[in-house]
């Protein structure tokens, strides 16, 4: 997010981690609004709590309506109409408070009067911002009491770690030991988080846009999850404002890199359809997928793009020597048919390996040599009527490969000229003279 985005906000958020269940009661008290929702679902749609999607919009089988996606989805006008790369501002640590659902969450949770925990935290963090060594993103994801992420749990990246069941009470002495000081929080204990997880803006009472993306991505992202059998490996979670709503869908993906070091990657524009490719791309190769990619946590803006422009410089040259060897590769196909005949004219004998019949046809390797296939360097040295001898050397090596044994004379007589055969021929003879020569005056002594 550069500095001069009106969309950038600070960033509130909230993910989904793995983790084992809790049997403690939950340090948040859920009001009797959630637990109507729970009862049923539809409850809220319209409420004063901001949400304005109902749960049929988060089913994978279940497309968004005409008009939310005209207005607000991935059709609407100002969709991909921005530049990405860059649009992330530095930070170098990214806190996830886990707090109740997308539903329930306020326009500005860390102010709201009715949310304790996030409104104690987000202000401790402010207050000590300046005492800590690495500047810190605070986001919401969501929490569920009895499952693997419950209320008040606190997921730290790129540290890995998650701290159980923070209240309101331990505020403070959190932020002091774990934020400032970079130690532990007792009595908790850090708990290492594995796999990659997969973070979805779905924050609708901050901007409609966020909210018909976001639920839609998130549900997408976990069937291809389970698609793949990756439960366990790959953990989803929508959360809160990150900054950028022009964006939506705005993702964050952490995981570790080739080299083991934890990354922090922001993509913008994500639509359903792109969800298996980043999946594959990300997640299973490792690979930025640089058209969608915003950024990267504890990486300068001006960086950032000049990180993408090489990589794209990289793509565009290694394309390109995947197009040449292409290329190389039909040419030596088309030389082979052309050149290879087969003596037996009601045979194919250039598709049977091995088949005796085969041969070059040697008007054409002779048109082939003319049109600069080959190079020939002569090297001439007297010593005691040594031979002359000529090296050839071939500068096309896809054609060099593709040249075969010749059926009917070996390849290298190719090579020799008639000067070159005659002195061959005047060395052997010059060697048959001497030999007999020496075998008469052995007889005569």
């Amino acid at each position: 997010m550069g500095s001069n985005n009106g969309d950038r906000e600070e960033a509130l958020t909230f993910i989904t981690n793995p983790s084992s269940s809790s049997s403690s009661l939950s340090p948040i008290t859920v009001s009797d609004q959630l637990d109507c929702y729970l009862n049923d679902p539809t409850s809220l749609l319209g409420s004063a709590s901001g949400s304005f999607q109902s749960d049929s919009l988060l089913g994978a089988s279940e497309p968004l309506s005409t008009n939310l996606d005209l207005d607000f989805g991935f059709s609407r006008p100002d969709f991909r109409q921005s530049p990405l790369a860059g649009t992330v501002e530095f930070y170098q640590r990214h806190v996830f408070l886990c707090y109740k659902n997308p539903r329930f969450w306020p326009a500005r949770i860390e102010a709201s009067e009715f949310d304790r925990l996030p409104r104690l935290l987000y202000a401790a963090v402010m207050a000590r911002k300046s005492d800590m060594k690495k500047k810190t993103h605070l986001t919401i994801c969501e929490g569920h009491d009895g499952t693997e992420t419950s209320n008040g749990d606190v997921l730290i990246f790129p540290d890995m770690i998650r701290y159980r069941r923070l209240t309101h009470f331990d505020v403070e002495t959190f932020v002091e030991e774990v934020l400032v000081k970079d130690g532990e929080w007792f009595p908790g204990t850090p708990e290492p988080l594995r796999g990659s997880h997969i973070f979805v803006c779905s924050h609708g009472s901050r901007d409609r846009r966020c909210g018909v993306c976001g639920p839609v991505l998130v549900n997408k992202f976990r069937e291809v999850t389970e698609l793949r059998g990756l439960q366990g490996k790959v953990f989803v979670s929508p959360c809160s404002h990150i900054g950028g709503h022009k964006y939506a869908g705005n993702v964050i993906i952490f995981g570790s890199s080739i080299n083991g070091e934890i990354m922090g990657h922001w993509y913008g524009y994500v639509t359903p359809d792109d969800v298996p490719v980043l999946f594959q791309q990300h997640i299973i190769k490792g690979e930025i997928w640089d058209s969608l990619w915003r950024g990267q946590m504890g990486i300068p803006e001006d960086v950032q793009k000049k990180n993408q422009e090489q990589r794209l410089q990289l793509k565009s040259t290694r394309n390109a020597e995947e197009s040449h060897n292409a290329s190389i590769l039909t040419q030596n196909s088309k030389t082979r048919a052309a050149v290879c005949r087969c003596r037996d004219s009601s045979v194919n004998c250039c598709q049977q390996n091995g088949n005796s019949s085969c041969y070059w046809d040697d008007e054409f390797v002779e048109k082939i040599s003319n049109s600069d296939v080959l190079e020939t360097q002569a090297k001439l040295s007297a010593d005691n009527n040594s031979s002359i001898k000529r090296l050839v050397s071939q500068i096309n090596s896809g054609k060099r490969e593709s040249r075969q044994k010749l059926w009917s004379k070996p390849m290298w007589l190719d090579g020799w000229e008639r000067e070159d055969t005659y002195a061959a021929l005047a060395v052997v003879c010059a060697a048959v003279s001497v030999a007999i020569a020496y075998s008469c005056y052995k007889r005569l002594k």
